[in-house]
């Protein structure tokens, strides 16, 4: 498949946004459809994660947005967590794709807490240049891109039908602070203990789904270490928004910049959402 090079203008880009961000709403109204009628199957995958009527419902609509986009920003190969049955061969000639999840945090849905997002991720040369982040349940919209040479980056979040507000991380905090890491209250890892054994103070501050990252994309935490299994689907999206807001997403035992589709598995490392490395964990 041949890819298209996309102009990255403050125009093209704030375009690409909104088309993106209007499939995400009416794939947010699709599982919100479902979600508050409350009948829904659910089904379990090989790899033992669910699958739910809302989930597919979502896919479906995102699948038929994207591929309307083509006639105006060039054709892009689409891979989805519901469609992810496409050959190393083929992906490793991309050099630009949409990575969707149609509904991150589907054990969120099935809980009902409203944690779950709508998420889509421009990717290019391994790079989330574009993303859009909505929770349709709390009506909360994240957006996050990259722009030309010498343009600034487009970061914000809305709420409902609330103005627009240009968000960006926060400070790394000082030695003496408590520091706000992104992890469950209840169900720590291992790993994640050893990792906060290293800070004098924190406070654990509980998040579903991609809306993880997107808490220090916004300065609402410091840090989010996800010492556990993810796809690359599940962090793309809400990865742009971060490093839009001036933030990284790091491989958690090189440091290096996560990237995308580089090999056959779509599994991500274990990584580090934060402003920048610094002590005490780096």
């Amino acid at each position: 498949m041949t890819d298209t090079t996309v102009s990255t203008t403050d125009s093209t880009t704030r375009a690409m946004l909104n088309a993106l961000e209007a499939i995400a709403r009416k794939a947010g109204a699709a599982i919100m459809e479902i979600y508050e009628s409350g009948d829904f199957t659910v089904d379990m995958k090989s790899d033992d994660s669910p699958l739910t009527t809302a989930d597919r419902a979502a896919h479906a609509v995102i699948v038929d947005g994207l591929k309307a986009m083509d006639a105006e920003f060039g054709a892009t190969p689409i891979l989805s967590e519901e469609d992810a049955d496409i050959s190393w061969d083929v992906r490793s000639d991309w050099t630009r794709y949409w990575l969707v999840d149609p509904l991150d945090g589907t054990k969120e849905f099935i809980k009902r807490n409203g944690e779950f997002t709508v998420n889509i991720a421009l990717i290019e040369q391994g790079v989330p240049t574009m993303g859009v982040v909505y929770a349709p349940a709390i009506e909360t919209l994240y957006v996050g891109a990259q722009q030309g040479e010498g343009e600034a980056a487009i970061a914000e979040k809305q709420v409902g039908e609330g103005e627009r507000q240009a968000i960006a991380v926060s400070d790394v905090p000082s030695s003496t602070d408590s520091w706000r890491i992104v992890g469950s209250r209840s169900h720590q890892s291992e790993e994640f203990k050893a990792f906060v054994a290293d800070f004098a103070a924190c406070d654990i501050v509980a998040m579903g789904s991609s809306l993880k990252l997107c808490l220090v994309a916004e300065g609402a935490a410091d840090l989010y270490p996800r010492l556990g299994p993810t796809c690359e689907w599940d962090t793309g999206a809400a990865h742009a928004v971060v490093e839009a807001a001036g933030g990284q997403v790091l491989n958690a035992e090189t440091r290096q910049a996560l990237r995308y589709n580089q090999h056959d598995s779509v599994l991500n490392p274990y990584f580090i959402v934060c402003a920048k490395p610094a002590a005490p964990w780096a």
